[in-house]
Formats: structure tokens, C-alpha cells, sequence
């Protein structure tokens, strides 16, 4: 009898499947019509990406990099020796108040984009656990099918290994009683040969004393 998937699926998870949650319930569903879990999250988020989530992510790939800090800090230095070594204009002079307010809205636009990109970067993160869970979800049922297909072989296995051993002693007994009679048979004839022979020993013996006389 084959191992039903449906039972070992019970047997697992310790519950009925109408019990499950909605998450559980569609490995079960895939694993008992043999479906696929495994799949490129990664890919599948990036393809719902609009553009200005897109834009938004490169924006925060840009700010986030080394590239950015050197250059950020190297045009901050030449700015504020332009306008400290001037002679004849300063454009931004100390205590830099044009530099102050461009840094303050670079922080304004640059964190809101950060944080959304931290967002998509968490519910991605989220999916990867979530297909990470279900297909771990699979593998141990599958672990398990296989242990009780093993079981059900090896219970056969015994259950044959039995009536060999049975057909065998039935075979043995049968040649130890074929045996038994052959050799009942054999000693017969040979005491109804060794019955013959003392019974014509006196035959001879008074022929013998007839052709004396």
C-alpha cells in the first residue's frame, strides 16, 4: 500500500489541514500535488518596482556609497576655502548660511528617500523568510514521506524475509522425512537379506553330507 502525502502531512504538522494557517495550507496543498515552493524572490520584487521606487533605491545606493562622502567632502572644503581665501567676492560667507541651508535640504529629501528604500529593502527581506520558511516547510515533509516509504519497505521486507524462512523450514522438514523413510527402507532389506542368507546356510550344508555318503 502506498504512503498517502495526505497522511503524512497530518502527521507532521500535529492538525487537520482545514486547521492550518492560509500560509501552511498551500504546502500542503503543493507538496500533495508534488508542486514547486522554491522561487527568485529577489526577482519578482524587483519586477513590481515602479520607477520612482526604482530612482528612489538608486538615490539611496548613491548617498549610502564612499563615492558620495569624498566628493560630498571635497566640494565641501573647496566652498569653504573659496570663501574664506576670496579677496574681492564670498558669495557664502562665514558663518555659511547658503551652505547650511543647501545641507539642510539635501538632509530634508535624502532621509524620506533612504527610509522608503529601508522599507522595500525590509519587506523583501520579509518575502525571503517567508518563501525561506515554506520551502524549509517542504523539504521536511518530503524528509518525512521518504521515512515512512522506508518504513513500509522494511516492514515488507520482514514480512517476506518470514516466509522465506517458513517455506524453508517446510522444505527442510520434508527432506529430513524423505530421508527418515529411505533409510527405514534401506535397513528392511537388508534384514530380510541377512534373513535369506542364515536360512540357506543348512541347504548347503546337507547337500554337502548327501554327496559325502
Amino acid at each position: 500500500m502506498a504512503v498517502n502525502r495526505t497522511e503524512t502531512a497530518k502527521k507532521f504538522l500535529a492538525k487537520e489541514i482545514e486547521k492550518l494557517s492560509e500560509q501552511e495550507r498551500q504546502v500542503v496543498e503543493r507538496f500533495i500535488q508534488r508542486g514547486r515552493i522554491a522561487r527568485n524572490v529577489a526577482h519578482e520584487f524587483e519586477e513590481q518596482l515602479t520607477v520612482g521606487q526604482r530612482l528612489a533605491d538608486r538615490v539611496a545606493e548613491i548617498i549610502g556609497s564612499w563615492r558620495f562622502i569624498i566628493i560630498q567632502s571635497m566640494l565641501l572644503a573647496v566652498w569653504i576655502t573659496l570663501n574664506i581665501t576670496a579677496y574681492i567676492y564670498r558669495w557664502d560667507p562665514y558663518p555659511f548660511i547658503l551652505l547650511n541651508l543647501a545641507l539642510s535640504f539635501q538632509a530634508a529629501y535624502s532621509a524620506p528617500i533612504i527610509m522608503m528604500s529601508q522599507n522595500r529593502q525590509s519587506e523583501k527581506d520579509h518575502l525571503q523568510a517567508k518563501n525561506d520558511y515554506e520551502v524549509n516547510l517542504k523539504a521536511e515533509l518530503e524528509i518525512m514521506q521518504l521515512h515512512e516509504k522506508f518504513n513500509e519497505l522494511r516492514d515488507f521486507s520482514w514480512v517476506d524475509l518470514v516466509r522465506m524462512q517458513q517455506r524453508q523450514i517446510e522444505m527442510l522438514e520434508r527432506l529430513v522425512a524423505e530421508g527418515g523413510s529411505q533409510d527405514e527402507q534401506s535397513e528392511t532389506d537388508q534384514t530380510q537379506r541377512m534373513v535369506g542368507a542364515r536360512a540357506s546356510r543348512p541347504t548347503t550344508r546337507t547337500a554337502i553330507f548327501r554327496g559325502a555318503g
